[in-house]
């Protein structure tokens, strides 16, 4: 499995490489983010991308805005940018999970096992195959979501994660935190603010594939749920 690297910090980008090699994963470097375009088209096998934000030749940001043009692979953001609003925009600009500098290496490990387990669907056996909710048809094996008339809606494995998890429990409202710790399989202080994002991303995707069909509740001061049809 690979694990594209970027950063123009050569020693954060040998470390990375360190650990990544030593979970067993195949690490590719890139030192900008045009660099990092053109690893992305030339290896379309490579599984994440662990993805500095203050970059010469193109920035993170910008990164992430053309991968997610056409594909949802996981991408941990690892950034000096510290503030909430900075983790925000990296989440809101499409980042599936944001590290901050200087990191623990480890840390970043766990971030990225969890990524991965997500991007492949890992989720409980006794979990129903298909779920019908409302407009969607969401199929856990296939990791896909359909609107009734077939049309695909194009999930991060993360906004997925979030669907089926609510999908699966009708009725019943999850707080950020519950999300976060089910979905992201860790803990973090700023889980409320990073699930928001993803849930106001995956509520923009459903509407704009059903016509406006409002799937996912807003439980004020408590969490978020899907109601049972």
């Amino acid at each position: 499995m690979k694990i594209l690297i970027v950063d123009d910090d050569k020693d954060i980008v040998q470390l990375l490489e360190i650990y990544v090699r030593n979970e067993g994963y195949e690490p590719i470097t890139a030192y900008n983010g045009k660099e990092a375009l053109t690893k992305l088209n030339t290896n379309p096998d490579i599984s994440l991308v662990i993805l500095d934000i203050m970059m010469p030749e193109m920035d993170g940001m910008e990164v992430i805005k053309q991968v997610r043009k056409d594909s949802s692979i996981p991408i941990l953001v690892v950034s000096a940018k510290t503030t909430d609003m900075d983790k925000i925009q990296g989440l809101i600009t499409g980042a599936d999970d944001y590290v901050t500098k200087p990191f623990n290496p480890l840390e970043v490990m766990a971030r990225v096992k969890s990524l991965l387990r997500r991007s492949k669907g890992d989720l409980t056996n006794d979990e129903p195959d298909v779920l019908n909710v409302g407009p969607l048809v969401i199929n856990k094996d296939s990791h896909e979501v359909k609107t009734l008339k077939g049309d695909t809606i194009q999930l991060t494995a993360l906004e997925f994660g979030i669907l089926y998890l609510l999908a699966s429990h009708p009725n019943r409202v999850f707080s950020a935190d519950d999300i976060f710790e089910r979905v992201w399989q860790q803990e973090s202080v700023v889980s409320a603010k990073t699930v928001m994002v993803h849930v106001s991303h995956l509520r923009d995707k459903i509407e704009a594939a059903t016509g406006g069909e409002k799937v996912i509740e807003t439980v004020w001061g408590v969490g978020y749920k899907v109601e049972s049809h």
